[in-house]
């Protein structure tokens, strides 16, 4: 699991009414340590971590550096604390344990870290998998917060199980059992989180405290003068099967439903269409649209299906997209650049990056690289160049999308990003699709 936590913009508010009192909506009340260390104390830990100045140090950092944090927090909290509670209660953890999805993902369903970690719970594809949780191209179940919560609290017991100290169990939940384990024999076998503490990884040092600061935090958040500017509470849904494939922009016209709350509904449909499976998808839809749905189920079913062709013309050529197409795995050579690769295999730069989780242009001789082709579903004059038409000048070059002076030049011998400028009285880096530049 990864941590993440999300600096929001600082939302500037002159004012607040509370209880009839106008407060300053920004002042950020002095609360010293012993003073915070007797409210922390009072909260009554089941997750037993000792307030220290670590902690204490987070606290700040959520009452004064990062209050906006703090304050989006407590507004979308009753959209998921309701849920948390649910299955904490079911499976006999402690309630504090709401507060997690806080720090992992700033209670965002959709959240992505940089290693891939998804949802609220913060799961790598492969402990969500373990957990039971489907993920394929349409569906990522890790967004889907009643799902990802019961396995998250499964996972959560199990680990729990293995270390007998909720401590610990925060650590290998943040940074995996394998890891933690080995800072206890760095530490010579002391199962304690503060004597292996140096042995665990940063992040994972911070993570504990983080937990426990939060949970004060939003405890006292009148206190520190941090209120929501607005409430956000849950929508009522009911869940309907499905046992065919919906395009949900077709589904919501025909429905009359609204489409962004369908997909609010449904985060874990993550690109706008069901699929169709062995076993009925559930989807969820408003509660105040149900029976309207039921008297006319078949006509909506039937529009979402004939969306199909304007889905897959839409899917294929989404960034980064894999539909319908062919994975092949290129081997990397010495003098090998992204930039050449991807004209050679007559895909977009930025799809072969995004494929790759590539942010950067480095690559390494001897590295893997997937890459999909297969079917363009682009009309052709929409289309920059015809995939199949040559360069019609050899000293030209066509600029394809995410294309940089850089790649070019690498993929000419004797090319530096100078010469491309002078040669193109270039003022500066800035290059469009479409552009033809002189070569020699």
């Amino acid at each position: 699991m990864r941590s993440i936590i999300y600096s929001l913009l600082f939302i500037s508010i002159t004012a607040i009414s509370v209880h009839g009192q106008e407060l300053d909506y920004d002042y950020a009340p002095d609360i010293p340590l012993k003073e915070a260390e007797k409210l922390y104390n009072k909260l009554g830990h089941e997750v037993d971590i000792v307030f220290n100045d670590r902690v204490y140090a987070f606290i700040n950092y959520f009452t004064v550096r990062d209050r906006s944090y703090t304050r989006e927090m407590l507004r979308r909290k009753e959209v998921y604390f309701p849920l948390f509670e649910k299955y904490l209660k079911k499976y006999d953890l402690p309630e504090e344990l709401k507060y997690l999805p806080i720090i992992e993902s700033g209670l965002n369903p959709k959240a992505t870290s940089g290693p891939q970690a998804v949802g609220l719970w913060q799961f790598m594809r492969a402990t969500g998998k373990e957990q039971g949780l489907y993920i394929d191209w349409y569906i990522d179940e890790r967004m889907d917060p009643e799902k990802s919560t019961e396995a998250a609290c499964k996972y959560i017991k199990w680990l729990y199980g293995v270390f007998k100290d909720w401590k610990l169990t925060l650590a290998a939940y943040n940074s995996g059992i394998g890891n933690v384990k080995r800072a206890i024999r760095r530490a010579g076998y002391r199962e304690d989180f503060w004597k292996v503490y140096r042995y665990l990884p940063r992040e994972t040092r911070s993570y504990v405290p983080q937990f426990a600061a939060i949970y004060h935090v939003m405890e006292y958040a009148d206190l520190y003068n941090i209120y929501p500017e607005e409430q956000v509470y849950p929508i009522d849904y009911e869940t309907i099967n499905v046992d065919q494939f919906v395009y949900m922009k077709a589904f919501a016209e025909e429905s009359g439903m609204d489409l962004e709350e369908l997909k609010t509904l449904n985060p874990a449909i993550k690109k706008g269409a069901v699929p169709d499976l062995r076993q009925p998808v559930e989807l969820r839809i408003p509660k105040s649209e149900y029976n309207s749905y039921l008297s006319k189920e078949s006509n909506i079913l039937a529009k979402a299906l004939d969306g199909k062709k304007e889905f897959e013309k839409m899917a294929t050529n989404m960034p980064g997209s894999t539909y319908g197409k062919e994975k092949l795995v290129y081997r990397v050579k010495s003098g090998d650049v992204l930039g050449t690769i991807a004209r050679k295999h007559r895909v977009k730069l930025t799809d072969l990056k995004a494929w790759n989780n590539i942010r950067g242009s480095m690559i390494r001789v001897g590295q893997r690289l997937n890459i999909y082709v297969g079917p363009d579903f682009s009309e052709p004059t929409q289309r920059v160049v015809a995939l199949d038409q040559p360069i019609p000048d050899s000293k030209l070059h066509v600029v394809q999308p995410g294309d940089t002076l850089w790649d070019i030049s690498r993929m000419y011998q004797g090319l530096s990003i100078e010469k491309i400028k002078q040669l193109n009285k270039l003022k500066n880096s800035s290059l469009k699709p479409g552009m033809r530049l002189r070569i020699g």
